[in-house]
């Protein structure tokens, strides 16, 4: 149990690490999006080669492809919420719209850190290991998001204390999650943990086309198609080792 909240808060560290660079050093914008491309890569191939891939062989086709879809809608909802109440720009490091709202941004962080990081969990009752895969995937992605989002937050006029605050406490909650994830799920059967792995892993491909996917190529240029690519054939390499 300690184990899958340890590897929780690991993969969740990195938002707080991106947040101090952010905050305390000037990032070039082109390199920014170079990261985030290669982390919307290692995502989708964690999605893809991992997630949905052991909800097929354990759960069936069916039961993939509607925890799939059921994911992908709740991610895409919940957008659609986070959207209306000002929190859409929560990547970006431009000033927000005048319309934003700080709270909107931290729930929409929260939103797509709580699915990664309930998976890092269940991936411990599914190999009894870690999957390395999903954790290098969460702690990737979650750098450039905490990195640009405190550069956006500060424009706004933030406090460096309270962007910080804001990371931690999803540091926090990417533990729990991991934990509840391992502890809750204990004696599901093969078709539950499927459903979620599938669940999880729609909720992640909604979230990287409607968010990481446009900032990335906005900051980092044409050549983000190519790294993102790499990031996949990355997370193909390490679901093979």
């Amino acid at each position: 149990m300690l184990q899958a909240a340890l590897w929780g808060a690991f993969a969740g560290s990195s938002i707080l690490l991106g947040a101090l660079l952010g905050i305390y050093k000037e990032i070039p914008r082109r390199i920014l999006g170079w990261i985030m491309s290669f982390g919307t890569g290692v995502l989708i191939g964690a999605a893809s080669f991992e997630l949905l891939r052991e909800s097929v062989d354990d759960g069936g086709l069916m039961t993939a492809s509607a925890g799939f879809i059921i994911g992908s809608l709740t991610f895409t909802i919940s957008e659609l919420l986070i959207t209306k109440k000002g929190g859409s720009d929560r990547k970006r490091s431009d000033k927000n719209p005048e319309n934003h709202s700080g709270v909107s941004i931290f729930i929409g962080t929260v939103i797509d850190a709580i699915p990664e990081s309930v998976i890092i969990g269940v991936s411990l009752l599914q190999e009894n290991a870690v999957s390395f895969l999903m954790v290098t995937a969460v702690f990737i992605s979650n750098f450039p998001e905490g990195l640009s989002s405190s550069v956006g937050l500060r424009k706004d006029g933030y406090s460096k204390k309270k962007i910080l605050l804001m990371w931690l406490i999803v540091l926090v909650l990417s533990s729990l999650s991991s934990f509840l994830g391992y502890t809750l799920l204990q004696q599901a059967g093969p078709a539950v943990i499927a459903g979620i792995g599938a669940f999880a892993a729609g909720g992640i491909i909604a979230m990287v086309a409607s968010t990481m996917m446009p900032e990335a190529f906005e900051e980092g240029g044409p050549v983000v198609g190519f790294i993102a690519s790499i990031g996949v054939l990355a997370s193909l390499i390490l679901s093979n080792l």
